[in-house]
């Protein structure tokens, strides 16, 4: 099992705890909404981190991204291993072939 699983197995698990005893609880319990907002949060901290060239607080600001992905895909209840299988449907298939498969 991958960190990334078990880190979503976790997540998983905080939907049901009590939000006074888990941040990951009390963010899923400001809904999908407060979730995708902080996923943006830290999407552009890693941005800036990428911007400035500064490897370690990039490294450490991906992480948080990778953790508020995970959150905000299960406020919304989309499985990790759903977007895993959507990444192994694409792999081999050109970045250009595949986004003019898409329908507009």
């Amino acid at each position: 099992m991958s960190i990334l699983t078990q880190l979503a197995a976790t997540i998983e698990a905080r939907k049901t705890a009590d939000p006074d005893s888990s941040w990951t609880a009390k963010l899923l319990a400001k809904g999908p909404d407060k979730c995708a907002e902080k996923f943006g949060e830290e999407a552009v901290e890693a941005i800036i981190a990428a911007v400035k060239n500064d490897r370690e607080n990039l490294t450490a600001e991906a992480a948080d991204v990778l953790y508020h992905l995970l959150v905000m895909l299960a406020a919304r209840d989309v499985a990790l291993e759903d977007v895993l299988a959507e990444l192994e449907r694409r792999e081999g298939t050109s970045g250009i072939t595949e986004k003019a498969a898409r329908q507009p």
